[in-house]
């Protein structure tokens, strides 16, 4: 009976390898396929207004303040900044593509939803939050009080182990920074 490759005349003589992967043998179209990178880099900004009679939401913590951030959701620019930074990652668009503030739908929304979904999409396509870092901007309220309640809700939302959170009284704006790893 003929033989196709060097490997298979070997393996039928009784001689076997574990091979080596950087001797992968090109054969068939999906061979050609690049993979993934290993890593992937994304990074988010949002900023909206403060308004005195809105709630406050930072990190999905709701915070005890005289003034709230103004949005069509929650308004939370920590997890708004994430999200933009997650989805960038995987060039998967940004928050308004998908969660548009011209649908209802999102009125009033959790921004916890977004960073689950934000999240889910990352797994989908083969990766998951490395390190994150995100920089709130603001004067008031305090960051440090509620920086291990945020931590927590942030890891909580995210599905992933712990997360790492800085200070004008006329808006508050967050900066996020994220590698994303192949899994």
């Amino acid at each position: 009976m003929p033989t196709t490759s060097e490997n298979l005349t070997l393996t039928r003589c009784g001689v076997t390898s574990d091979g080596d992967e950087a001797l992968h043998k090109l054969t068939y179209s999906h061979d050609f396929t690049p993979a993934a990178p290993p890593m992937r880099v994304g990074t988010g900004f949002d900023v909206h207004q403060l308004e005195e009679g809105e709630d406050l939401w930072l990190c999905g913590v709701k915070i005890e303040h005289t003034h709230g951030l103004a949005g069509h959701s929650d308004a939370d620019v920590a997890i708004h900044a994430l999200v933009d930074a997650l989805l960038g990652a995987i060039a998967a668009g940004d928050i308004g593509q998908h969660f548009p503030p011209s649908d209802a739908r999102w009125k009033g929304a959790s921004s916890d939803r977004f960073l689950a979904h934000a999240a889910s999409l990352v797994a989908q396509a083969g990766y998951a939050l490395g390190n994150a870092d995100v920089t709130i901007i603001c004067e008031a309220p305090k960051i440090g009080p509620h920086r291990d309640a945020m931590r927590a809700r942030l890891a909580e939302i995210a599905a992933i182990d712990y997360f790492g959170t800085h200070g004008r009284q006329a808006a508050e704006a967050a900066l996020a920074d994220l590698v994303t790893r192949s899994t």
